[in-house]
């Protein structure tokens, strides 16, 4: 098999359960965090939901500079409501699906490098990188998952049955 075709695979079950997860996103919340040093939910949210596009970034980029000279030059518009969430996830979700069936095995054995304020931070070979961040969407989606919890919301199923969802899905 190959990578892409792997990581594609990937990319629709990780869709599936993130979609899921964001359908429970409640309204109004987008300042609230459970502890002064967490992340507030709305930017958690919006993280989760635009997190695959990540894949597109390392496929289509050779570096990215998470601090740069003169400050951010990525732009994210808020995402308010879960369907504002999800349609962010679904456009994630075709982009980086769009470009990894543009890319090569080759290709993504070839390095890619995260840079702070000009210095490496990280350099890895793009297959790596693309896992990685398969680890860290489903770290922070379940972060997400606790902070629905603790608002009293419903938690979908992701790798099997919760509380309020007994599927396997």
């Amino acid at each position: 098999m190959k990578l892409t075709d792997l990581f594609l695979t990937q990319l629709d079950a990780e869709a599936a359960r993130t979609r899921r997860t964001l359908e429970h996103v409640p309204a109004g919340h987008e300042d609230w965090k459970p502890h002064d040093r967490s992340m507030p939910f709305g930017r958690l949210a919006g993280l989760v939901a635009i997190m695959p596009s990540w894949l597109t970034m390392v496929i289509k980029m050779d570096e990215l500079d998470i601090n740069p000279k003169g400050g951010s030059n990525m732009q994210q518009k808020p995402l308010r409501t879960s369907a504002e969430l999800v349609q962010g996830l679904d456009e994630a979700v075709d982009s980086a699906r769009e470009a990894l069936s543009q890319t090569s095995d080759d290709f993504l054995m070839t390095p890619w490098k995260l840079l702070s304020s000009g210095a490496l931070a990280q350099e890895l070979p793009r297959h790596v990188v693309i896992r990685d961040t398969f680890m860290h969407l489903s770290h922070h989606r379940g972060q997400l998952t606790v902070y629905l919890r603790l608002l009293g919301a419903p938690v979908a199923s992701v790798y099997g049955p919760t509380a309020d969802d007994k599927t396997f899905a």
